[in-house]
């Protein structure tokens, strides 16, 4: 924030911090981006998979999941108009969790005017059309019936589960390329086209970078882990003149 008041940028872009216990690196920079960065910012918005997993609102009591929301709270309540769009990991934050942190919860597919940009935002995850398995597992579990059987189940019931389609996940990894989890050309062309956006902002598939096609400019997010040689993570920042510049965990410009 500028001495008049004012906020320096409008709007800070994060996604796939996975935070959980077992990572404090990670969430120590998480803390410091809320403490240091958001602040000065008139809009923030997370992107997916801030969590590693998110088994339902009922799992607020458990006290990391409180630490996180509070931080978040910290810069909703400082005026920071915070928003969050689900990822593959926390689909299954709901009213409780918006009511905790004071994020306003948006549609898979966003579109926003920021700065004299029309911006379109999401995760990421539902553009990676050739990975036909995860298309389909990802259908049946954002089934409002699907989720209603789920949350009924008793919470540690779910985390197990959880945690064995982690275990899951890990392992398709390991048998499928770097080209069929990535976004498709034809979905991203598809999500420019019925939006009119000229920019658009996502993560998931943790391959940070700008593409620039057709003149519109497609960010990708990075995911963080800062005890990785060389460190990853970071945000995308857009400032009122309009520039749109990528940003490492020590805050230094990504050229």
């Amino acid at each position: 924030m500028q001495a008049d008041g004012t906020r320096r940028l409008s709007a800070l872009f994060i996604s796939d911090l996975h935070l959980q216990p077992g990572q404090p690196a990670i969430t120590a920079a998480f803390h410091a981006f809320m403490e240091r960065q958001a602040p000065a910012a008139s809009s923030l918005y997370l992107l997916g998979d801030l969590f590693e997993y998110w088994a339902g609102d009922d799992d607020l009591a458990e006290p990391f999941h409180q630490e996180i929301t509070a931080a978040i709270r910290r810069v909703s309540d400082a005026g920071v108009a915070v928003f969050w769009i689900a990822g593959n990991r926390d689909f299954l934050a709901r009213d409780g969790f918006a009511a905790a942190s004071g994020a306003t919860i948006l549609p898979e597919t966003w579109v926003a005017g920021i700065a004299g940009h029309r911006v379109v935002l999401l995760h990421g995850d539902a553009q990676c059309t050739d990975d036909v398995k995860y298309m389909e597992f990802r259908a049946q579990v954002r089934q409002p019936a699907w989720q209603q059987q789920f949350l009924a189940m008793p919470l540690a019931q779910r985390k197990a589960i959880i945690a064995g389609l982690r275990d899951n996940s890990r392992k398709a990894h390991t048998e499928k390329s770097y080209e069929i989890m990535d976004v498709t050309p034809q979905a991203i062309s598809a999500i420019f086209e019925q939006t009119g956006a000229d920019v658009m902002i996502h993560g998931h598939t943790h391959r940070p970078a700008l593409h620039v096609v057709d003149g519109k400019r497609r960010y990708v997010l990075p995911d963080w882990e800062p005890e990785a040689v060389p460190p990853r993570g970071g945000w995308i920042a857009i400032a009122p003149d309009g520039a749109i510049t990528r940003h490492q965990l020590d805050g230094a410009v990504v050229a």
